[in-house]
């Protein structure tokens, strides 16, 4: 309950607004969270979304600078920049970024004569097209994927870790991720990594691993990688090959996996991996990893893998 009388009991006069406020303003801000309320929510959600801010405006318009709207990928908005023609054109706009690849776009109408509206004026929107912040999906809680999932929310990641071992799938500790313990098969079965997704395989077994890889490369997320050597790799490699995957498709899988750094504990390895994750992300490109072995190799003896990919799998057994 709100307080609304002085030290002496009387009631106290309303506040007068800010200046250049407006009744309905102020209801506004009474009635509605905040734009950006809003925005981290929908962020949180995975939803990607345009951001609308009057940036400058010039005599006579429905909105001032600062005023913000929302517009997310699925057609839902959220406050308004002024309504009318100018709210469509801008919309508009921001439709067509989300259907494509600009970021950011400035856009500037007189609106009499571009718009036919009679206010008179000029205004200037900004839009920003913001995405989610990235899902993880890690495969086994084990030493490594506890130290992956730990790093990855510190970097803006949203992380689920997958293992069906109660121990291992604790959310006492694993604090930041989602923690779901279930067969990691079905998981994938039931909720696969989708298009813009991040996977990591670091489970406790090899078949479990091979298993898992052959679901996502047929319907690959963004990023797919798995944590062994570059031995594990070749035979995954020979194994996905002889039923049927293309090397195309064998190549997106990102193993050995994370940036030779020289790791060798599991928060080491864990660095390596989460550089891999961040440069795919910002688009930087670190190299191909292991390709595929070609059907007629020159020699039987594969290149001696370094210590932290040899050591992975022995630090992943309880």
């Amino acid at each position: 309950m709100i307080d609304r009388t002085d030290a002496s009991g009387a009631p106290r006069a309303p506040e007068p607004p800010p200046a250049g406020a407006t009744p309905f303003a102020a209801l506004a801000r009474d009635a509605e969270p905040d734009v950006f309320e809003v925005l981290a929510r929908w962020r949180a959600a995975g939803r990607r979304l345009v951001l609308l801010t009057v940036a400058e405006t010039h005599g006579m318009t429905p909105r001032k600078p600062g005023a913000r709207m929302l517009l997310a990928d699925d057609g839902e908005t959220y406050a308004t920049i002024g309504g009318g023609a100018v709210e469509q054109a801008a919309l508009a706009a921001a439709r067509e970024m989300l259907a494509g690849d600009e970021a950011q776009r400035t856009m500037r109408w007189q609106l009499t004569q571009e718009l036919g509206m009679c206010c008179g004026g000029e205004m200037t929107v900004r839009a920003e097209v913001l995405e989610p912040a990235p899902a993880l999906v890690v495969f086994g809680a084990g030493y490594i994927g506890r130290a992956l999932a730990l790093l990855a929310a510190g970097c803006g990641f949203r992380v689920t870790i997958v293992d069906d071992r109660p121990d291992w799938a604790d959310p006492a500790r694993l604090p930041g991720a989602t923690v779901v313990c279930r067969d990691p098969e079905e998981h994938v079965r039931q909720s696969p990594p989708g298009a813009r997704d991040y996977a990591v395989v670091v489970t406790h077994e090899h078949a479990l691993d091979q298993r898992l890889v052959e679901r996502m490369l047929a319907a690959p997320p963004r990023f797919l990688g798995m944590v062994g050597s570059l031995a594990k790799q070749r035979k995954f490699a020979l194994r996905l090959r002889a039923k049927g995957f293309a090397d195309a498709a064998i190549a997106r899988l990102r193993s050995p996996l994370g940036i030779a750094i020289g790791a060798m504990t599991p928060e080491e390895i864990a660095v390596s991996i989460m550089a891999e994750l961040v440069a795919a992300r910002r688009g930087v490109d670190v190299g191909p990893a292991g390709a595929p072995p070609v059907r007629h190799e020159g020699s039987r003896r594969a290149p001696r893998a370094d210590a932290a990919t040899a050591a992975t799998q022995e630090v992943e057994s309880p």
